[in-house]
């Protein structure tokens, strides 16, 4: 570890050529090595995937080069694959994660619409909340 702070985004100077995990404000996660960054915190990932968490299951899209920009992310970090933290989940196939996922958005907004319902019926109105993890 570094004794010199390097103050904004310049800290990131460091994190070159490191695998990180970033998560976006739509909810998205990707993993890749972070090869540049500018002083607006825009992030170039290379041999990036998108990984898709549904209960214990995931899934990885491969989306190759990525272009973040700075305001979209949410947190990143540096990680490393452990055995012991896939043991805890499972990986699934592409089609089976999209799947799980479509049905637990569909899941959501059943219960949404009966939660409306009954807000309705007693003269309230409700608003679902939107969550970082609703919005795709």
């Amino acid at each position: 570890m570094s004794l010199s702070y390097l103050p904004g985004t310049a800290s990131l100077l460091e994190e070159l050529d490191k695998k990180l995990m970033v998560l976006l404000r739509d909810g998205r996660t990707l993993i890749g090595y972070l090869r540049s960054v500018d002083q607006f915190a825009n992030l170039v990932l290379h041999h990036c995937i998108e990984r898709i968490h549904v209960g214990d299951a995931y899934g990885d899209i491969p989306r190759g080069v990525f272009v973040v920009r700075g305001e979209n992310v949410v947190l990143l970090g540096e990680i490393e694959e452990r055995e012991e933290v896939k043991e805890k989940l499972r990986e699934v196939s592409l089609e089976e994660i999209l799947e799980k996922q479509a049905v637990q958005q569909a899941e959501k907004e059943e219960t949404d619409r009966l939660r409306a319902k009954a807000f309705k019926e007693r003269g309230l109105s409700y608003t679902a909340e939107t969550t970082y993890e609703d919005m795709y």
